[in-house]
């Protein structure tokens, strides 16, 4: 089917039958986006598309949005508020023009506000959460998303090589993680997936750790990189661990262990393979280790717009994943107070396999510094 506004919308459409409501509504986020082709910014002023099941769909759009808000090629009925007069009778006149009785919202994006201000409008208006379906849509990507994400990798990659290369023993984890940064962006990002986790020896060891201004990395010290670029609307999502100088037989040990642990997650990675599979594979791995204390987190998530979407790669989570999947295989061992090692892949599912987005070295790499 052609990537074309109206037949995006008309998946959306879809998913409203499938809920059983009259209608489905966006509001900016990855869906938004997805949905439209260009993003737009969410911040205190109400903007949102209502897809219908069987109506031409409908937009409430801030006056000051309505510039940019034409290049979609957007053909509904659009309501345009001023910051002046308030957005009131622009609820009031869209739900007139409708005509609906039950709506699904995105439950993890849509704020309190604007569902208050539907509400308000048509106090007996049905609204149910429809985040997972809305943004199953998402789950399987496009040839353009894969492109899109492939191209975050290579950036991001291309930024780690050249980032390695400038360690120096003494350095904090925070100069790290800003040379980093800049070179992402000298790399041709478009921006940050996330902040960077930067975070050595002892630090290394929280899975969500912050780059310390204090700590100067030492020989010997595991140091964890956890870091994507953003390209095209799409994050990559990737962790390696490095040792600098030297590494002890117990990093060796422990990172040989992840790193089979990952391995195995690949090899049974096709599509029809559920996210309960795949986990049970990989954390199997770590808990036979002698190091299975140490396992915190599970097997991954799925990428894509967002850096955490569907399907979340853990036990207990019966989705197959379809061709076009995109999912992290980042297993991990932690010992607080002493040091972490994770290893993460962008790993897209195939018919027969799957194809790893990453291409950056997994053997252990020590650091000369």
């Amino acid at each position: 089917m052609p990537d074309t506004l109206s037949n995006r919308l008309r998946a959306y459409a879809e998913v409203a039958g499938q809920l059983d409501v009259d209608a489905v509504v966006l509001v900016p986020g990855p869906n938004f986006t997805r949905a439209l082709g260009q993003s737009f910014m969410s911040h205190e002023r109400p903007f949102l598309v209502v897809v219908p099941a069987e109506k031409p769909p409908a937009a409430l759009v801030p006056n000051l949005e309505l510039g940019s808000w034409q290049s979609t090629g957007f053909e509904g009925a659009v309501f345009d508020w001023r910051d002046q007069t308030g957005y009131d009778d622009a609820f009031a006149g869209l739900l007139k023009h409708l005509n609906i009785a039950s709506l699904a919202v995105e439950g993890q994006v849509m704020r309190v506000f604007v569902h208050h201000a539907l509400k308000s409008a048509q106090p007996d208006l049905r609204i149910i959460d429809g985040e997972r379906e809305i943004s199953a849509l998402r789950m399987i990507k496009t040839p353009q998303d894969v492109a899109a994400l492939r191209k975050a990798v290579e950036i991001s990659e291309r930024a780690l090589h050249r980032t390695l290369e400038t360690i120096k023993l003494g350095q904090s984890e925070k100069q790290i993680e800003q040379m980093l940064v800049r070179l992402m962006f000298e790399e041709g990002a478009d921006g940050l997936s996330f902040t960077p986790i930067v975070a050595a020896g002892e630090n290394s060891a929280r899975p969500h750790a912050h780059a310390r201004h204090d700590y100067p990395v030492k020989a010997g010290d595991a140091l964890l990189f956890d870091f994507g670029a953003k390209a095209d609307g799409f994050t990559a999502d990737i962790t390696r661990t490095v040792f600098l100088d030297h590494v002890s037989d117990e990093g060796r040990d422990v990172y040989d262990t992840v790193l089979r642990a990952n391995l195995a997650g690949l090899e049974v990675t096709r599509a029809g393979v559920t996210a309960h599979e795949i986990d049970d594979v990989v954390t199997s791995v770590l808990e036979a280790s002698p190091y299975a204390d140490r396992i915190r987190t599970k097997t991954g998530h799925g990428l894509g717009r967002e850096v955490h979407e569907a399907p979340y790669i853990m036990r207990g989570n019966q989705m197959a994943l379809p061709a076009g999947t995109v999912y992290t295989n980042e297993p991990g061992l932690y010992e607080l107070g002493n040091f972490g090692v994770r290893i993460e892949d962008d790993v897209l599912v195939t018919e027969d396999g799957y194809e790893t987005l990453t291409r950056f070295p997994k053997e252990l790499m020590v650091i000369p510094c």
